[in-house]
């Protein structure tokens, strides 16, 4: 099995953050520390395809907002030295399932119960 190479998988996720930042920021939306600002214009008129498209808007900010929220959690864990360990049962997290998703907080048995 291999070992997780902390530093790899850090620089990957600040990558990562970086890239998701930036997309909320040329989408308008202003990132203010552990938040954001999401500035709607009010002026959309009243029609169907206004309506949908401040939805479809609005859900792509959330998509993005949850993305950031797991990556800074991800970094959180690496920094207080509990990265690797699955937040439902404390087991390691294998190596092949950080690699391929550096944001996983639970083992695949947990994450599979949890559906």
């Amino acid at each position: 099995m291999s070992e997780v190479n902390y530093e790899t998988i850090k620089a990957q996720l600040q990558t990562e953050l970086g890239s998701v930042e930036h997309q909320l920021e040329e989408h308008g939306v202003e990132v203010d520390g552990d938040g954001i600002q999401v500035q709607v214009d009010e002026g959309f008129a009243d029609s169907a395809q206004a309506t949908t498209e401040r939805s479809e808007f609005l859900a792509l900010v959330e998509q993005l907002r949850t993305q950031r929220a797991d990556v800074l959690a991800a970094l959180k864990r690496i920094d207080e030295g509990t990265y690797s360990k699955c937040e439902n049962c404390g087991n390691d997290i294998p190596f092949e399932r950080l690699e391929a998703r550096p944001t996983a907080r639970l083992c695949v048995t947990c994450a599979q119960q949890q559906g």
